[in-house]
Formats: C-alpha cells, structure tokens, sequence
C-alpha cells in the first residue's frame, strides 16, 4: 500500500466551528476538535524532536537534524503509512491549522535570525570571503541546473525554468545559524577558519534571500514579465522603506529608552505587530511573508532592545512553534517516492557533486590566498551546512507545485545527510593542533630581552581600564622591548546567534554608538589607542570577544595562543568600595579567571586593583611607582620577580625585593605514613631540593645584576612560619603601591604554612589571597602572577634553551632607562579613559 500523504488529499468540506470539546463524559472525542488536537500535534512533534535531540548529542549533530527528523518519522515516510495514525493524528482537516501555527512561528523565527545578524560583520568581511562565498554558490548551483534536467524528466505539472532555479538555490545556499552552531561545537567560532566561514555564510545567506525572492516571483510565470518585475521592484521598495524610514524610528525609540531600562512594553508589542505587518506586505507584493520578517528583524540594531526581544521570543519560536515547520516538512516527505535504484543513484550522486562542488570551489579560493590545504578543504565541508533556509525554498518551491514528491523527498534527503556528515568529518580531518603554529616565549622569563614583549590584557569594563594601563606603562616599553598589547573586551553573549570575535581595524569611525556595549568598546579602545600614541614604543591591538561567560576562557586561551602572546593580564572578580573594602563585581569573572588559570597557553597575572598609578603618585611630569616582590620560591615566585625586575626598569620606579628564608626552628611537614598514597606529597618531597637549587641560582644571579641598582632594594627575612611571614608582610603593607607574588601553584612551604586554611579566593594563592584580603587593611595593589608549565610539545625541536636555564633570556635583560621616551604621556591618556 503506497504511503498515505495527507498535504496532498481534498476535502470538501468541515465544521470551522468545532474548536473545544464537551468532554469525553460527554461523548465527545477531542480529536474531532481543533484545539485538543493542534494540542496533541504540538505535543507529539516536540516530544519526538526532543527524544531525537537527546539520542543524536553524542554524535554531535545539530537540533535542525532531529527537527527534520521528527517530521520525517510523523509523515508518511513512517508513522504516517499507517492510515489509522495519519487519520487520527494529523487529519488533513487540521493541515490548515499547523501550516497557519507553522508559518507564524517561522515568521517570528527568521525576524529574531535577522536580529541576531550583524550586518557590520558583512561591512568588514575582505574580499577573501566574499570570494569564497560566490566561489562556493556557483558551482553547487551549476551541479543543481545540471541534475535538474535529471529529475525534472518524469515529473508531473513542473515548470522547468523555475525548477532550475529552486534547485539551484537549494543546493547553493549556506544555513548561517546552524553553521554557527556547529563551529561553536567544535571550538572553531574564534579561529581565523571560523571567521571566515562565518562572514561567507553571512554573504552566502544574503545572496540566497535574493535568489529566493526571485525564484518565487518566477513561480507564477515561465518567464520574466512586466508582473515578475514589478514584484522584485516592490520588494527592493520594501527594503529601503525598512532601511531609511523604520530603522530610524527604532532608533528614535532607543534614544528615547532612558540609560539602565528596558524599552517600554508599548514599544516591543509595536514591534512585534510590524512582524506581522511585513510579512503581510511582502506576501501581499508577491514573495514570501518571511522574507518581510527577516528584513524588519536586520533593521533592528543590536543592543538591549534586540536582547529584550530575543530572550522574550527565542524559547518560545524555537522550542514550540518552529519544529512545527518541520513537521510539516516531515508530512511532505515520502521517502517511498524514491523508488528505484536509478533514483537513489541519483540521490547519492546529487550529494556527493554537490559537497564536492561545494569544497572545490571554496578550496580554490583558500589555495589562492594561500590557506593551508586541510583549512580549505574544513571550510569547504562547513558552507555544506543546510538547514532552515534550504527547507523554505523546498516548501515554497512544493507549495507552488515546483517540485513534486520524489524532487521534493529527494532534496530533504540530501539536506540532511549533507548537514549530518559535517560535524563528525570535520571532527576526523581537522584537528586542534594544526589551528597555531607552537611557540617556546610562553613565559616572562623566557622572552628574549631584545624582542617585543607579547600580552594580552582583558576588560570587562571601562572601570578596569585605568590600572591596567597604569601596569602597562610601568612595564617600561622601550627601543630594545617594545611592548605589544592585544587588548580583549570581554562581553556577555546575550541574544547573539553565535558567540564572535571581533578585529577591531578602524578604530575612529566618526559614527555615534547604537548601544551600550558599543559605547563601551569605543571607550576602551580609544583610552588604549591614546597610550599607544603617546606612550612610544607600544603597539596596541583591540578586539572583542562576544560569548558565553561559561566558555569564554576558550577565547582568551585562543587569542592568547594565536598571538604568541607571553603574557595575559585579567582583573580581579572584586573592586575597591569608597570605604576601602572589596566588593564582588560579578561572581562569573572569578570562573573565568579559574578557568583561564587552568587552560592558559602562557603566564598568567591577576590584577587586584587599589588605584594603582592613581594621581597622588605623580610628581609633576614623572610617575612615581613603589614597587615591592615577596620572593618565597618556586617557578611562579620567580615569573613574578622577572616581572617586577622588567617594572623597575621604569625611571620613575623603585623596587623592594622581600625574600624569605627559612629559619632555623622552621617546622617540617610531617609526611610519615602519607607519602606512599599521596603523590602530591612525594612529588612535593622530590622536587624541594630542585626547585630550592633553582631558587638559589635565580637570585644569585639577580643579585649580581642589581649590585649597582640604587632604585632596588633586596632583603631577607628568616621566618619559621605564616604567621611571621603575614607579620613581616603586614608591617611594609602601606609602604608600596603593587605588591608582585607568585601564585605557588603546585609547591608547598612551611613559611606559608596555614595560610590556605582561611584563604577567600585560592586562585589568588597564599600570599596573593592575603594580600588581596580587606582583613589585611592594605592599600597596596596585587598582581598575582602564575608561570606557564610547559608541556613540552609546544617547545619540541624549536627551543635551544636547555632545561637548567629557563631564566637565561631574563638574566640577560639589564635595565636601560635612556631608551624610556621622557615624562610619561599617562596623564595624558588617563584623562580620556576617566
């Protein structure tokens, strides 16, 4: 028995009226009722997408499989061959219903998919993505004209021109929110590969609206006419009336909206009516209501009103009403229509052609620009990302009798083996350790004294800006080390189709900001841009990582290890209250700061900020910093005074070296009886003698160099405890205005012992987490500092550096204040990022 497809039936008449049911006391069956049964519909295809969302995650694929999916196993091509189910469950008496609920939900769907678009990202997107985007629509779109001469023989009432044009178009076209999807799946969103895919995707997405548009205004008539060119004048109308009459009205509503509050709810639910009422306009024109929804949504600017907007729809369109689109997708399918070996052979090589068309032509371009092979060949495989875009040209291309059941079954297989084969073919050719190039300065002590000095510093917000500039300018960038400073605004994704990175590359582009986001990164980056220009020898390069605060460690780690960076500098969870204190500014930069801690590809510092470089240290022109490194040992307390021993190199800074030495009544850890089953005790145990012997040597050699250094001073101070080390600490707190500590990951010393019984923020360390506490009643500032530890594969056949001599590039680094630019310019750029 041929499988029952309900879509393609007639009925003749029904009672419109029967929406509620009496009941079942009653005698009533709620099937025969519109609303229990839309209900059970709804019900039914969330439950299954959802069953197959869960059953597919381990093999990573993206929810638009098991949306198409779900509508598959509800249509005819499984559930929907038994008639008792299909007569039942979906009646075609209730096909009007679904596709009104359906359409309405991929109204509103492709409205927030143009809000979440950044349009600038297509204003800064180069020639080579532009390149790739049309290299990797024209030959798919070749291979569709080509195999549509296939298909198109044997079929029924199917206009050849326009079947042309719908295959072409579908076998093209790019899904930008699932390919977003994907990439964050695998971590690519921040590579260069996901940059550009990104940007091609977005090209690639615009172009297909267009070829959509136009495909469906063709779909009345063979051939162009005075009717079709009138529908495509109309909508370009329709696009400009959006572009300079809406967009500036939703900016006057914005502007009106005052600082710190959400617009009014007079305002969303007119917006949500101009929803409507473009989709009434373009469908009433001649294309498709979705494409006047996708155009209102591009007009609203990113900010707070598209974030109010998203977080009010997004769970309800996409969880709710949109897999009902694919459902209905799923009850056009009939599998059965594509019956015999020579179809299916058709089948395979559609999608075999077509993926290869696809990397071909992207391939060519990324060998151009001299990409790496197996780069191009990722890229060319992530634009084979179908998704919702492919499945509304199938439908419009169905509804107006374009493509028949096996062209229509057809072209949903090769969506979805298209789309299901990428994540785990990606996951197999492209591997994590082919995305950088490994480097061996990953530390402050490793980077030569005669080369540029590498960080990257991140900001959450303008606040953080100050000190660490302050921090920067005290590093003393010269001639011989110039300093070079990534600097990476770290912002929440909120309402975003995907987390991004954003290269900023004009910084001064004259145009107001559309929100407060915006405003902050203009400020930030203009604050960094002034210490660049007056500072001499620094080089400053701003960025904004947009993503989750859960993953954005990932981003820092990546931009850290893109850059080669040596050095990353984050600011502390807590800041300064008027009273002194420390208040928590938010408890997800603390996770972010442990997570990059944990994953970081280099050094580390953790600035907690009292006011550091505040005006009350500058004495007329000069800049006046008291420097103080608390020196107990180990590789993070001897990052830590590399970094200090660079600050005072700064002709307006002084430096206090405070090592401390066990003495002799020092009490011992007692390990009897635990070394056997504690490995971190044994490993503790085994590496004292070497690391004490690294120590000895570091500072022998420190000492040596600063012998004629009057601006240094060097101490020690015999403890035999933490209690005489926080005492000795205490009594020079308010002396200094940064202290420098080395974190002490993975070492143990009696000098601090107790000290992490009561520590508030471990990621701080012993001394750090003291320093940083409002019980100590410090005024200093803290960098806590933590060394990279080498895994030993970034440094194979690349570094000369034997494993004695990890401080041998630091030792050779004298201090040369002649070739600091004279009077610092901090007064200077302070003053623009107050």
């Amino acid at each position: 028995m041929p499988p029952h497809n309900v879509t393609q039936d007639t009925i003749v008449c029904y009672a419109p009226l029967m929406i509620t049911s009496h009941g079942i006391w009653q005698g009533d069956n709620p099937l025969d009722y519109s609303l229990p049964l839309f209900v059970l519909q709804l019900s039914l295809v969330v439950v299954t997408t959802r069953i197959l969302v869960f059953l597919l995650k381990p093999f990573r694929q993206p929810r638009v499989i098991s949306e198409i999916l779900g509508g598959v196993i509800l249509g005819p091509s499984v559930l929907g061959r038994f008639s008792i189910f299909a007569n039942a469950i979906f009646p075609l008496r209730s096909v009007m219903i679904l596709e009104t609920m359906a359409n309405i939900g991929l109204l509103y769907f492709l409205f927030l998919v143009g809000v979440e678009m950044d349009m600038a990202v297509i204003r800064r997107t180069g020639r080579k993505a532009i390149l790739i985007a049309v290299a990797g629509m024209i030959l798919p779109f070749l291979i569709g004209i080509s195999f549509s001469f296939l298909l198109h023989q044997g079929t029924q009432f199917v206009k050849q021109g326009t079947f042309i044009l719908f295959l072409g178009v579908a076998l093209s076209v790019t899904a930008f929110p699932v390919l977003a999807r994907i990439l964050a799946e695998l971590k690519l969103i921040n590579t260069e590969l996901g940059r550009i895919a990104m940007s091609s995707a977005l090209i690639n997405d615009m172009c297909a609206w267009i070829l959509l548009a136009v495909a469906i205004a063709l779909a009345e008539n063979e051939r162009v006419n005075l009717t079709t060119v009138w529908v495509i004048l109309s909508s370009a109308g329709f696009i400009l009336v959006c572009i300079f009459v809406v967009r500036p009205l939703i900016f006057w509503v914005i502007q009106k909206t005052p600082e710190g509050e959400s617009v009014s709810e007079f305002y969303i639910c007119l917006i949500l009516t101009g929803v409507m009422i473009s989709g009434f306009i373009t469908d009433a024109i001649g294309t498709h209501s979705v494409f006047g929804a996708f155009i209102f949504g591009l007009v609203i600017p990113n900010g707070p009103l598209g974030v109010t907007l998203i977080e009010r729809l997004e769970d309800f369109v996409s969880g709710l009403l949109l897999p009902l689109f694919f459902a209905l997708s799923g009850l056009k399918t009939s599998i059965g229509a594509i019956n015999g070996a020579d179809t299916w052979g058709i089948l395979a090589l559609v999608i075999i052609l077509a993926c290869a068309g696809k990397v071909a032509g992207t391939l060519l371009v990324a060998l151009l620009y001299q990409m790496p092979f197996y780069d191009g060949v990722t890229l060319g495989l992530l634009m084979n990302t179908k998704g919702l875009v492919e499945m509304i040209v199938l439908n419009v291309g169905k509804d107006q009798k374009v493509l028949d059941d096996k062209s229509f079954a057809i072209m949903v297989v090769v969506a979805l083996v298209m789309t299901a084969v990428i994540t785990p073919v990606v996951t197999i050719i492209y591997k994590p350790t082919r995305r950088f190039a490994p480097y061996k300065r990953r530390t402050i002590l490793k980077t030569k004294p005669d080369s540029d000095f590498r960080t990257l510093v991140c900001i959450h917000t303008p606040r953080n800006v100050p000190s660490i500039i302050n921090l920067l300018d005290a590093s003393n960038p010269n001639q011989k080390s110039p300093l070079s400073v990534h600097v990476l605004h770290l912002v929440e994704l909120t309402g975003r189709a995907s987390a991004m990175l954003i290269v900023h590359n004009s910084r001064k582009s004259g145009r107001p900001a559309a929100n407060r986001t915006q405003a902050q990164s203009d400020h930030i980056i203009n604050a960094f841009e002034n210490f660049e220009q007056h500072a001499g020898f620094v080089s400053v390069q701003p960025l904004t990582a947009i993503s989750p605060y859960s993953t954005m460690h990932e981003d820092i780690c990546s931009v850290a290890e893109d850059k080669h960076v040596a050095f990353i500098i984050l600011p502390f969870h807590k800041q300064q209250t008027v009273d002194g204190g420390m208040e928590v500014t938010n408890p997800a930069y603390r996770i972010i700061n442990q997570n990059v801690l944990a994953n970081s590809p280099c050094s580390v510092g953790i600035l907690v900020d009292r006011g550091f470089g505040g005006a009350t240290r500058i004495a007329g022109n000069q800049i006046s910093h008291s420097l103080a490194a608390v020196f107990i040992g180990g590789p993070d307390d001897r990052e830590a005074l590399a970094f200090a021993w660079r600050m005072s190199s700064h002709p307006g800074s002084t430096l206090t070296v405070m090592r401390f030495v066990a003495g002799t009544d020092i009490e011992q850890p007692s390990t009897s009886g635990r070394v056997e089953n504690d490995p971190r005790i044994l490993t503790v145990v085994t590496d004292s003698d070497r690391e004490k012997q690294e120590d000895d040597e570091f500072i022998h050699q420190f000492r040596t160099l600063i012998e004629n250094e009057e601006s240094i001073v060097y101490t020690e101070t015999v403890a035999n405890n933490g209690e005489e080390t926080v005492g000795a600490i205490r009594s020079v707190g308010d002396v200094h205005d940064l202290f420098i500590v080395g974190r002490g990951q993975g070492t143990f010393s009696p000098l601090t012992a107790g000290l992490t019984d009561w520590s508030e923020c471990p990621e701080l360390g012993a001394i750090g987490d003291l320093l940083a506490s409002s019980d100590f009643a410090a005024t200093a500032s803290v960098l806590v500092i933590q060394q990279y530890v080498s895994t030993g594969l970034e440094d194979f056949n690349l570094s000369p550096d034997s494993p004695g001599h990890h401080h041998e590039a630091f030792m050779n680094h004298t201090p040369n204040t002649n070739q600091r630019p004279s009077p610092s310019p901090r007064a200077t750029y302070m003053q623009n990022s107050q």
